[in-house]
C-alpha cells in the first residue's frame, strides 16, 4: 500500500504547476481526478504533439490521473463539481485570479462546508498587492523574479530552459499539501494553501538576492560559470570540446594545479592564491588553464580530474540523459500507459524505502468522465461543450 493511498484529491488544473503538483500526489498512491474542459481538455495537451502525437508537457505532468470533463458554466457540470469536492481530501485548482470564487470554489466557500478540506490554490502573484490580476506566464515571473537579470551570458541576459517559476510554484504547492495533511491528522481540522510563482522563485532566488542586497551588486552573469567561484564551469579541450570542473576550497585548488594542470606553482601565483583573487583575474586563470587542455581531449580532462579528487562533468544533451549510465544502473526508468501506447517515464526522485510508486496511464481527454459520474451516482451523462470552453479566459493562468 502507497502511502496516500485512500485520499482523494480533486485538481482543476491546467498547464504546468498544478498538474506537477497533482503527479506528486498520484505517484505516492492518492487517487488524483483532473477536472477537464469539454473537447480539448487541459490545454498543455496541444503544447506539442512531439511524443507519438501528444504533448511532451502533458505527458511528463499528468500519469496516474482520471479525467473528467465538466462544462462548469452548466448547472450539470457544477452539481458534478460540488459532488467530487465534497468526497475529496485536497482540492487544487490553479485557475485565473477570482476565477475559483466565482464559480463558487474558494477557500472559503468550500472550507465553510468542508471543514476538513486541504484548498490549495496556485497563482501568478498571491491574492492582494497591485499584481494580483496580472497575467503571469513562466517567463515573465522569472524576470519579475530577477531571474533572467542574473542568468546568459555577460552580453545577452536569458530565461532558464525550463519552466522553473511554475516547477518551483508545484514542488511548494507538493509539499504545503502534505503539511496540511500531517496537521489534518493532528488537529482533524483541514487547511488553505496559498502559493504564488513569484513567491516560490523569490525564494530560490535567495543567493544572488543576499548577495545583491549587502553586497551593492548582483552577481554578474557569466553564461554556464559560476559568478563568485573560480574555477568553476566550462574549459575547452581539444577538438573544441569542453570539460566542466568545479573548485571547492584552497585544497582542491593546490591539488588542481598539482596533478591536473601539472602547474604546482600556479597555486602560489599572487593573482590566483584565493578565490576572490581567481574570480576578479577570471580570464587570465581561464588562459592558463585552457592551454593545458588544449592538448588534452575532454575525456582526458575528465580522468585526470577524476584521479584529483575535483568535481567534474560532461556536457550532455537530452538523448544522453535519455540514455545517462546512472540513472540505467539505479533502474529508474519505467514503462507507464497512454493513448498512445507505453512511454519511458523516470521514477520520481523522493520514494519511500519499499513502496513502487504508481505509475499508471496518461488519461485520454475526459476518458473516465461517465464512470466518476455513475459513482457519484449522476449517471454517465455526457458533458456540454459550449464555445467559450476551448479559450475561456478565466481558466487562464
Amino acid at each position: 500500500m502507497l502511502t496516500l493511498e485512500g485520499l482523494t484529491v480533486v485538481s482543476l488544473e491546467q498547464a504546468v504547476a498544478a498538474p506537477f503538483a497533482t503527479r506528486q500526489l498520484a505517484d505516492l498512491g492518492a487517487r488524483v481526478i483532473k477536472v477537464e474542459r469539454p473537447g480539448p481538455g487541459d490545454f498543455a495537451r496541444g503544447y506539442d504533439e512531439t511524443v507519438k502525437g501528444m504533448s511532451s508537457h502533458f505527458v511528463w505532468l499528468n500519469r496516474s490521473k482520471e479525467s473528467i470533463a465538466l462544462d462548469l458554466k452548466s448547472e450539470e457540470g457544477r452539481a458534478a463539481m460540488r459532488a467530487l469536492v465534497a468526497r475529496a481530501d485536497v482540492f487544487v485548482q490553479n485557475l485565473a485570479p477570482g476565477a475559483a470564487e466565482r464559480l463558487g470554489l474558494g477557500a472559503e466557500q468550500l472550507r465553510a462546508r468542508h471543514p476538513q478540506l486541504v484548498h490549495a490554490s496556485i497563482s501568478g502573484y498571491g491574492d492582494g498587492g497591485p499584481y494580483t490580476t496580472k497575467k503571469a506566464y513562466d517567463l515573465l515571473v522569472q524576470c519579475e523574479a530577477g531571474l533572467v537579470s542574473i542568468t546568459g551570458t555577460p552580453e545577452e541576459p536569458s530565461k532558464v530552459g525550463i519552466s522553473v517559476a511554475d516547477i518551483a510554484a508545484g514542488m511548494y504547492a507538493y509539499t504545503g499539501i502534505l503539511t496540511a495533511l500531517l496537521r489534518r491528522h493532528r488537529t482533524q481540522e483541514g487547511a488553505t494553501v496559498e502559493i504564488s510563482m513569484l513567491e516560490a522563485l523569490a525564494e530560490w532566488m535567495g543567493f544572488p538576492l543576499n548577495y545583491a542586497m549587502y553586497g551593492g551588486s548582483s552577481p554578474t552573469r557569466s553564461g554556464a560559470s559560476h559568478a563568485a567561484i573560480a574555477p568553476y564551469g566550462p574549459f575547452h579541450c581539444r577538438a573544441g570540446e569542453q570539460a566542466f570542473l568545479g573548485i571547492q576550497n584552497e585544497r582542491e585548488w593546490a591539488m588542481f594545479c598539482a596533478t591536473v594542470l601539472e602547474m604546482p606553482e600556479l597555486a602560489d601565483d599572487p593573482r590566483f592564491a584565493t578565490n576572490t583573487l581567481r574570480v576578479n583575474n577570471r580570464e587570465v586563470l581561464t588562459g592558463h588553464i585552457e592551454g593545458v587542455f588544449a592538448d588534452l581531449s575532454a575525456d582526458d580532462v575528465i580522468d585526470r580530474l577524476e584521479a584529483a579528487g575535483i568535481a567534474n562533468a560532461r556536457l550532455r544533451d537530452m538523448a544522453g540523459l535519455a540514455a545517462h549510465p546512472q540513472l540505467e544502473a539505479r533502474d529508474r526508468w519505467r514503462e507507464v500507459g497512454s493513448p498512445v501506447g507505453p512511454l519511458r517515464a523516470l521514477v520520481p526522485p523522493a520514494m519511500l524505502d519499499g513502496e513502487e510508486p504508481a505509475m499508471h496511464p496518461i488519461p485520454a481527454p475526459g476518458e473516465h468522465t461517465a464512470a466518476i459520474l455513475t459513482e457519484l451516482g449522476l449517471g454517465p451523462t455526457e458533458p456540454v461543450e459550449n464555445e467559450a470552453s476551448h479559450h475561456d479566459p478565466e481558466l487562464l493562468p
